[in-house]
């Protein structure tokens, strides 16, 4: 199990039968990036990843 597993599963597991928006989901990532700048790198490439999955 990865360290992100853990972090995936307490998302799940607080959040689990909320709704959000992807205006939320973009304001909490830049407010983690404004708060974490040496992850802006790994947050940019999940952002992309997220909006090129369209599977």
């Amino acid at each position: 199990m990865y360290d992100s597993d853990r972090g995936i599963e307490e998302l799940l597991t607080r959040r689990d039968g909320e709704d959000f928006s992807v205006e939320w989901l973009a304001e909490q990532m830049r407010a983690f990036v404004d708060t974490h700048p040496s992850w802006e790198d790994a947050i940019g490439r999940f952002a992309v990843y997220l909006a090129r999955d369209d599977d």
